[in-house]
């Protein structure tokens, strides 16, 4: 299994960003209540997610369009299903 970068839509409208090593159990844990920042905004729906060659790299990307802080952003990856910059 590669490690994955994901998107995650909120029941509150918010997006969710995360990396993880298992994509199966991860999306579990977040429709299970077991990650704090996701809990009381269930159901989630994954919206996005994309495959990397290393854990480091996904969370790379992560952090990266995290920074951004723009909704319009995280909007036209789940669009395109693209992420749009270098290092993807």
């Amino acid at each position: 299994m590669k490690p994955e970068l994901y998107i995650l839509e909120l029941s509150n409208g918010q997006y969710y960003i995360g990396s993880t090593a298992n994509f199966d159990r991860r999306i579990l844990e977040h429709q299970y209540g077991k990650v704090i920042s996701t809990k009381g905004k269930r159901p989630v729906k994954t919206v996005f997610h994309k495959s990397f060659m290393s854990l480091k790299l996904a969370r790379q990307v992560e952090y990266k369009i995290k920074s951004y802080k723009n909704k319009n952003i995280i909007r036209q990856i789940i669009k395109d299903q693209k992420i749009h910059f270098t290092g993807s």
